[in-house]
């Protein structure tokens, strides 16, 4: 519950409490606490006991943590029933990824690296680099058109 107070906080804490309760008074005050603390725990075992008797024999198993979502998916996840750590384990995502964007490249790379057989259309794809030459620009007609693939985006496969 208060997995991350450390020793400056109780030091503080033990302080504060001198100051405001007084030398004389702390002792009776930490009794009055530790008793009422005793008497939530005793008042919140007998109700989850109450509970476990009242649902019957097929529940004894029953624990109340496993009624937070956190707790109740990783022990499942834990249990290991479907083989899910094995399909996990045989999986890595950042490698399947890599191949995909090295096979969009490559392909992207073949593309383009393939002659035109048919005067200038390859396989039924139109070649929009190669239009009528109306308005060739001097540094159009030096160096050919490269076609840059789309980046590819991980996320959006």
């Amino acid at each position: 519950m208060f997995n991350d107070i450390g020793l400056p906080e109780v030091i503080a804490l033990v302080v504060l409490a001198v100051l405001v309760f007084g030398p004389d008074k702390l002792p009776q005050v930490i009794q009055d606490v530790a008793r009422t603390i005793r008497k939530i725990r005793e008042f919140s075992d007998s109700a989850k006991q109450d509970i476990r008797n009242e649902l019957g024999p097929e529940f004894k198993d029953f624990e109340f943590e496993d009624l937070n979502p956190k707790t109740f998916i990783r022990k499942q996840l834990d249990s290991d029933e479907l083989g899910l750590k094995e399909i996990r384990n045989g999986f890595d995502l950042k490698k399947e990824m890599a191949e995909v964007g090295e096979a969009v490249h490559t392909v992207g790379d073949v593309r383009d690296d393939a002659p035109s057989s048919s005067g200038g259309s390859s396989g039924g794809r139109i070649d929009m680099t190669k239009g009528p030459d109306l308005e060739k620009r001097p540094e159009q007609s030096e160096q050919p058109a490269k076609e840059i693939p789309p980046p590819f985006d991980t996320d959006a496969t």
